[in-house]
C-alpha cells in the first residue's frame, strides 16, 4: 500500500529537524510512528480481551462478596 503524507507548515519543519537530530529521515521516523501506534494498539486490544476475560470469570465471586 502506498501513502503519499503531506505534512503542513510546523508539522513539516519539525519532523525535518528531529530526523536530522536523530540522524534518519522523515520516512523513517513516520514509519516507526505507524509501527509504534499499531503495536501500542494491538497491545490495548490484549490487555482489553484479558480484562473481559477474567471480569467474566470472577463476576459471580465478586457479586457474592458485595
Amino acid at each position: 500500500m502506498a501513502v503519499s503524507l503531506r505534512p503542513r507548515g510546523d508539522r513539516s519543519d519539525a519532523l525535518k529537524m528531529r530526523a536530522e537530530r536523530e540522524g534518519t529521515s522523515g520516512h523513517a521516523m513516520v514509519l516507526q510512528a505507524v509501527d509504534d501506534c499499531l503495536a501500542r494498539t494491538a497491545q490495548q486490544a490484549v490487555v482489553r480481551k484479558t480484562a473481559m476475560e477474567q471480569a467474566a470469570k470472577w463476576h459471580e465471586l465478586m457479586e457474592q462478596l458485595k
